[in-house]
């Protein structure tokens, strides 16, 4: 580096990678000045110098600076490493993977520029890439651990374990007999434990059994190491051993549910499906009454048999684990329980049980068969859980009779009025359960949970701008909408897009949906300093599994929800796009003068108010950013140009935009019925006849019995008996593979349309919205006959 200038100016230059270095980026640009009075057209030192700007947020500089230092030293290593570097900060991993290529190409021994371009690597799940330049890595450099390491875990990666496996025990080779020292202890029991885990992920069990029976001194995390025996012995056959380590397990923490499953493995206790037979549930009830007897104050070895137990014996235990639960007033009981209701028969005999607790405490003050005179607060816990039941089962009117009277008898209990607001939710009056929030929010204004649960019932009633106003009371410094995205908020993102869609207000909408859609983005970014750092550290397994997660972190919930999200939007755009000034300068000349004078007026006055409330919204923001509350000055946000979301709801093609979204689900989410109802309702608007029907079987094969799936039948075959013939070589093409696929579908069978339509209803009879898709369907097949049919039908 630096090596065409003088003395004087190749030691300047090293200053300036020493200053890049520890982040004294002015000395550096002094530095870079003084070479370039003497030299102005130095390549390295013009590279040099624009990457310090970028450090400093001089982005367009820097790029001028780098590209011109490359022009004027095109064979120079280090300006292309440094083209790379900037590329890499805008995250262009691709075209800054080049640039290393390039450098490469001059200097193909510089391990700093291998080192950088491994990252990106592993970075872009460049695999086979990754190994080649972890493999070169570790032949320039061969006693540096990290590049074993990085050896192993690239091929690991590349789905070749026992090459893995012979990198680390070659790494083991070349350690000495008292290796580690004290210091290294915990990073060398990581890489054998990581090897451990390779020899498991290989099938080699009795290998890994021995590796760990004779490297037991050297691995520091005991419980990692004795979960991890203790599942290699199970999946050995070796059943006393394992049980014996899960149940020392479990003297550490009886709470621990894997370890109770895994001791109902080791006994062949356990199955998949819940399914038991008889003799089974003697035994499990025999195991965990053993349990009880030695860990009693356990809540999971009391709560698991109620999963197993049927008829009597589960109202025994149930009636068993509530009582204590009530008597100490424990709020998410009926969370607790409500996985039972999914068995059949066991909200019944809940059902039963509540209410003859709840008669015993009225009538009596104690529970049936105890002479204990209970606490007056257990009759309004057990209000409370009666009235969860009672919504549970869709029977709000009780269920808001004996919250009331839960009220009624302890009025300053918050989780009544929370459990009031979800009741009246789940019934449908939206603004009565946001009042309600409001209202327990206000008991407790310490309370964030409290806060968080009222914002998202007031956006469920479309109160969107109370609900921001309610958010902030908990952001920083009371900062509004910004500091909500910097938190990654995005529970409150997706409701408010929810709300916006709802409201027809499609850029506020896109505007939260499409910032989730970021928050995924940063988080995949999030992943590179990790790269280096886990080698480095030895945090294998987690670096690994971290890996694992980020490749299916697109399959998230929350992503799935704002990508189709942002579907339904840009759909909506299509089937009715923004008139443009002059259409609505053409429908305002066509109405009377003094009509066209008042509606003017009102835009003017919607206009003024809005650009007032967006000058209010930056001052508050501008203060609250400049000053904390200590008083310290804070750095200046980047202003959103785009506030209301009216640029993204400009765009040519809504449909292309939504079908990158589409792609995404259908790589990560092609489980879900959404993704293929949303890739139905796409590829139809674009006439994409193949594509809508390969969403039509994907949906018919995931639930036929589906209304989605039955409505999207009926649309897809519909629309093509109306088709004229065809006339093309493409559509004889299209005809032909649905006349060939079309036997296939059991529904269409020798049946017309109407026949598919009334037989799904005959079948669906007793579903409201199974009946709904019916009628929907019959008014589309046959308009004319659509009140007669629906009469008969419905009686």
């Amino acid at each position: 580096m630096g090596s065409s200038l003088p003395a004087k100016e190749a030691n300047l230059f090293k200053v300036i990678v020493k200053s890049y270095e520890t982040k004294q980026y002015k000395k550096g640009l002094k530095a870079a000045d003084s070479i370039l009075k003497k030299f102005p057209e130095h390549g390295e030192t013009l590279s040099m110098k624009g990457l310090t700007l970028n450090c400093m947020d001089r982005k367009s500089e820097a790029y001028e600076l780098v590209r011109r230092g490359l022009k004027n030293d095109l064979k120079s290593h280090v300006c292309w490493h440094v083209y790379g570097l900037l590329y890499r900060s805008d995250r262009e991993y691709r075209e800054a993977i080049k640039c290393y290529r390039n450098a490469l190409r001059i200097d193909p021994d510089n391990i700093e520029i291998l080192r950088d371009l491994s990252l990106l690597q592993a970075q872009m799940r460049d695999l086979s890439g990754f190994v080649e330049t972890r493999q070169q890595l570790l032949t320039l450099k061969p006693n540096h651990r990290m590049n074993w390491i990085g050896f192993a875990v690239s091929h690991h990666l590349s789905s070749n374990s026992s090459k893995a496996i012979e990198v680390l025990e070659a790494y083991e080779g070349t350690l000495e007999d008292d290796y580690p020292p004290e210091n290294e202890r915990y990073e060398h029991g990581e890489m054998l434990l990581y090897k451990i885990s390779l020899l498991e992920e290989c099938g080699m069990l009795d290998r890994a059994l021995q590796e760990m029976h004779k490297m037991e001194s050297k691995i520091v995390d005991k419980l990692s190491f004795r979960e991890q025996m203790a599942c290699i012995l199970l999946k050995l056959g070796r059943f006393e051993e394992a049980e014996k380590i899960y149940r020392s397990l479990l003297f550490m923490n009886p709470d621990n549910y894997k370890y109770l499953i895994a001791v109902q493995k080791c006994l062949g206790l356990y199955s998949e499906n819940g399914q038991y037979s008889a003799d089974d549930v003697e035994r499990l009830s025999a195991l965990y009454n053993s349990l009880k007897e030695e860990y009693s104050w356990s809540s999971a070895v009391k709560r698991i048999p109620l999963d197993f137990l049927e008829g009597e014996k589960f109202q025994e235990a149930a009636d068993n684990y509530v009582r204590p639960l009530l008597t100490k007033g424990v709020p998410s009981l009926f969370s607790d329980l409500s996985p039972l209701y999914e068995h059949p028969g066991k909200a019944n005999i809940l059902e039963q049980l509540f209410l003859k607790l709840e008669d015993s405490i009225r009538t009596s003050g104690c529970f049936p068969g105890s002479s204990q005179i209970e606490p007056p607060s257990t009759l309004m816990w057990t209000l409370l859980l009666v009235s969860q039941h009672y919504d549970r089962r869709s029977q709000y009117d009780i269920a808001l009779d004996k919250i009331d009277e839960a009220i009624l008898h302890t009025p300053t209990v918050i989780d009544l009025y929370s459990i009031k607001g979800n009741i009246l939710q789940h019934a449908g009056n939206f603004s009565a359960a946001a009042a309600l929030a409001d209202e327990a929010r206000s008991m407790d204004l310490a309370d964030r949970y409290l806060n968080s649960e009222c914002v998202m019932q007031m956006l469920q009633a479309d109160q969107v701008g109370l609900a921001e106003k309610t958010a902030v009371l908990f952001t920083k410094d009371g900062d509004q909408h910004n500091n909500l995205h910097d938190m990654q908020c995005m529970w409150y993102e997706l409701a408010s897009g929810e709300s916006y869609f709802r409201q027809g207000d499609l850029g506020r909408a896109l505007k939260n949906f499409l910032a989730v859609e970021k928050h995924y983005t940063d988080m995949t970014e999030d992943q590179f300093d990790f790269h280096s750092y886990c080698l480095r550290k030895m945090t294998l397994r987690a670096y690994v599994s971290m890996l694992k997660f980020q490749d299916r972190l697109h399959a998230h919930e929350y992503f799935h929800k704002a990508a189709a999200g942002a579907i339904r939007c840009y759909m909506k755009l299509h089937d009715s796009p923004l008139k443009s000034s002059a259409e609505e300068n053409d429908e305002l000349s066509k109405l009377p003068a003094a009509q066209r004078k008042k509606l003017r007026q009102k835009q003017k006055k919607a206009e003024a108010r809005a650009k007032r409330e967006a000058e209010e919204k930056q001052e508050d923001e501008t203060t609250s950013t400049n000053s904390s509350k200590s008083g310290k000055k804070q750095q200046a946000r980047p202003v959103d140009l785009d506030p209301h979301g009216e640029k993204l709801v400009q765009v040519e093609d809504p449909l292309a935009e939504a079908t990158k979204y589409l792609k995404l689900l259908q790589n990560n989410s092609s489980d879900s019925l959404e993704t293929h109802i949303l890739s139905f309702e796409l590829n139809m608007r674009k006439q994409k006849v193949l594509l809508a029907f390969q969403a039509v079987k994907q949906l018919i094969k995931l639930d036929e019995n589906n209304p989605d799936s039955h409505r999207s039948l009926i649309r897809f075959f519909h629309r093509i008996n109306n088709l004229p013939a065809p006339a093309t070589d493409s559509e004889k093409l299209i005809w032909n593979v649905l006349e060939a696929e079309r036997p296939d579908l059991r529904q269409l069978h020798g049946k017309s349309l109407v026949e598919v339509n009334i037989n799904f209803l005959e079948k669906h009879n007793a579903s409201l919205t199974h009946r709904a898709a019916a009628a929907e369907m019959m008014y589309l097949l046959e308009p004319d006959k659509k009140l007669q049919k629906w009469c008969a039908w419905s009686h």
